[in-house]
């Protein structure tokens, strides 16, 4: 049965389509390519938006519909997907234990930084792109990027509660 959506999930989705426009809008301006893979800090600082924002479902989201444009526009790869997704999840589930925007950005280094090369590696290199890669080459990419990307991320959403443009709530280091 069809549930009409209320006003906050108009919103969320309308919030959720920003963030997507402005990761893919960035994307060849910040895409770097760095051996096989191409980091995008942008990806990250728009995961930590979307985590504080919207939370941890609505960033994967955001992070898979960047990820599905950008290699469509073919400024991104495969390792787009594990190295966006997980550390949005991480950085939402953090985020929405903790209401704490450096636990979020915290997630989003542990999920991109740590776990994601994990996955690109074992998994989606050799699976679905008929790759081998070493874990020790995606590492420093994948953590250098999700370090960037963080921080920008909690400057930027400083910067919008400062502007009075968010409120987050939660304690004091929300």
């Amino acid at each position: 049965m069809f549930k009409p959506h209320s006003a906050s999930d108009t919103r969320r989705i309308a919030q959720a389509v920003i963030l997507v426009a402005m990761g893919v809008s960035l994307a060849p301006y910040t895409s770097i390519p760095v051996g096989i893979a191409k980091i995008n800090p942008t990806q990250h600082f728009i995961n930590v938006l979307a985590a504080a924002l919207l939370g941890p479902w609505w960033a994967v989201g955001a992070a898979g519909a960047i990820g599905l444009i950008r290699n469509a526009m073919g400024v991104g790869t495969l390792l787009a997907f594990p190295g966006g997704m997980i550390g949005a999840l991480l950085a939402g589930l953090a985020y929405a234990r903790t209401r704490n925007l450096y636990a979020a950005a915290a997630g989003e280094i542990l999920g991109t930084g740590f776990i994601a090369p994990v996955v690109s590696a074992l998994l989606v290199a050799p699976f679905l792109m008929g790759k081998a890669i070493p874990l020790l080459a995606l590492l420093p990419s994948f953590l250098s990027s999700a370090i960037a990307g963080a921080a920008l991320g909690v400057l930027a959403i400083r910067m919008l509660e400062r502007a009075d443009m968010v409120e987050l709530g939660g304690s004091a280091d929300a």
